[in-house]
């Protein structure tokens, strides 16, 4: 089977279901939307797992909930499944002059800087237009630092976003001595802030490397657990100091 007819199956299975199935007849826009976000967090965490297995399918997901949305643009009248498709590939062909005009590019920043100038050509009204509102905070700050760069606003030297992360980090200092609430939340922020900056310099992904301490911390705990059952004893009933020996132990069983 070519890539077309298996497009074209789905499309035939997603317009069935539709028309047949109780449970899809009564899904709307507003009902698919947790369920794909849920799926974008699934495609997230294979990802991040690089498990290729599960990538596919959850691929295959997302793409039926674009279908989805496309059979219930089309009912509404207000576009068809062709024209998001032959939208966003005439999107890409004007926004790749450098593949499809005569526009030169040196290397993947001139790319990005051009993208951002003809979406203001579009009629964005600010280069941070293009940041979802409802992104997660960490990948948001990383969204609107990328595009601010566009514009040239933007650090010269990772030396200098160090420095930056460091005055944070004193003003931060200097609001929990003083102990108010509103301020100390306004610092902790701008701590965040400069950090995921910085970590842009260092060319680390910040939200996956914060997943990732996220799975170590809880590899490492639920060895904890087990080692404590082992002994016949729970986390709650031991001292933080006989935590903190297992502890020690788990970290050079799980890096």
């Amino acid at each position: 089977m070519s890539v077309e007819q298996a497009f074209l199956k789905l499309v035939k299975i997603m317009d069935e279901l539709r028309e047949q199935c109780p449970w899809d007849k009564k899904q709307t826009i507003h009902t698919l939307r947790p369920m794909t976000i849920e799926e974008t967090y699934e495609l997230a965490d294979a990802i991040t797992a690089e498990n290729w297995q599960h990538i596919r399918e959850e691929l295959g997901d997302l793409m039926l909930h674009v279908l989805f949305y496309s059979r219930i643009g089309k009912e509404q009248a207000q576009f068809t499944l062709q024209e998001v498709l032959e939208g966003i590939a005439q999107k890409l062909i004007v926004r790749h002059p450098h593949i499809y005009g005569d526009v030169k590019v040196n290397d993947e920043e001139d790319v990005k800087r051009n993208w951002e100038k003809i979406k203001m050509k579009e009629g964005k009204d600010s280069v941070l237009s293009g940041v979802p509102v409802s992104l997660p905070a960490m990948v948001k700050a990383t969204r609107i630092q990328e595009k601010a760069k566009q514009v040239g606003f933007e650090w010269e030297k990772k030396e200098d976003v160090w420095h930056k992360v460091e005055e944070e980090m004193q003003e931060l200092k200097d609001e929990v001595v003083k102990g108010d609430a509103a301020r100390i939340e306004a610092e902790f922020g701008d701590v965040l802030f400069s950090l995921i900056n910085y970590a842009r310099f260092l060319q680390v992904d910040a939200e996956g490397a914060l997943e990732r301490t996220n799975q170590k911390f809880m590899a490492r705990f639920r060895k904890m657990e087990q080692q404590a059952k082992h002994k016949g004893q729970s986390l709650a009933d031991m001292s933080l100091a006989e935590m903190d020996a297992i502890w020690n132990e788990v970290k050079k069983e799980i890096v």
